[in-house]
């Protein structure tokens, strides 16, 4: 499925790579996926460094919008290490040996597993994570950015009925973990300890989800069972 190859490079991180090729590239998009093309017009107009910058401030602060899948289901906890091991076993199966920068869980590279995959278990790839979409398209949309057109395309490849709008009363409570008050809390350097003090650490995991407690969260994502092979 090449609109997933097409929507996984402009979820990257905005390269000059891309910016040079960016002809051919609406080019490609023009004749297979028209339905991305004003987005990708728009963003490919831009100067490199303000969509660089726009980037970070959309993908890389806060949880809430972070491109790592898992980071929406297991957070911190044991799970995801195993998850990660399940995946990219996963990817190997496939032929795919992903960059070692990237994380297996990172949304562009997983579209570009399922970009390989036959086009019927590409889109149950996309049904299996479709609630982390359309969070993420959500809490775009509350952001006024445009990205959330990515998320929206990806449902719809999915054929599922969720869209970035339809979640939006059920995110309207989150707490916006972007601003600098709430990169602060999360961030701030924890104390020291030499001894294991059972209460310390209750008292840690109850501060992470105080932090997250008004956070949606996806009630399920299994991408190993009965998913994609």
């Amino acid at each position: 499925m090449l609109p997933l190859k097409l929507i996984a490079v402009m979820l990257e991180y905005p390269s000059q790579e891309l910016w040079e090729a960016s002809e051919e590239i609406l080019a490609v998009i023009a004749s297979e996926s028209p339905e991305l093309l004003e987005f990708s017009q728009c963003y490919l107009q831009a100067p490199l460094l303000d969509r660089q910058q726009e980037w970070c401030e959309t993908f890389d602060r806060g949880r809430a919008t972070s491109l790592l899948l898992f980071e929406h289901v297991h957070a911190e906890s044991r799970d995801r290490g195993q998850a990660m091991v399940d995946l990219m076993a996963q990817y190997q199966a496939a032929g795919l040996q992903p960059d070692c920068r990237e994380l297996p869980d990172y949304l562009p590279v997983y579209l570009e597993y399922l970009s390989l995959c036959p086009e019927e278990d590409g889109r149950q790839g996309l049904r299996d994570i479709a609630e982390i979409l359309a969070l993420l398209g959500g809490r775009l949309t509350q952001r006024d950015s445009g990205y959330h057109v990515l998320f929206d395309q990806l449902l719809h490849l999915a054929d599922s009925p969720l869209r970035s709008h339809t979640v939006l009363e059920k995110i309207a409570g989150e707490s916006r973990d972007d601003t600098p008050q709430a990169m602060d809390a999360l961030w701030e350097e924890e104390q020291v300890k030499f001894i294991d003090d059972t209460a310390c650490n209750n008292a840690a995991n109850q501060q992470y989800r105080q932090r997250f407690r008004e956070q949606v969260t996806p009630q399920y994502l299994d991408l190993s069972a009965g998913g994609v092979k």
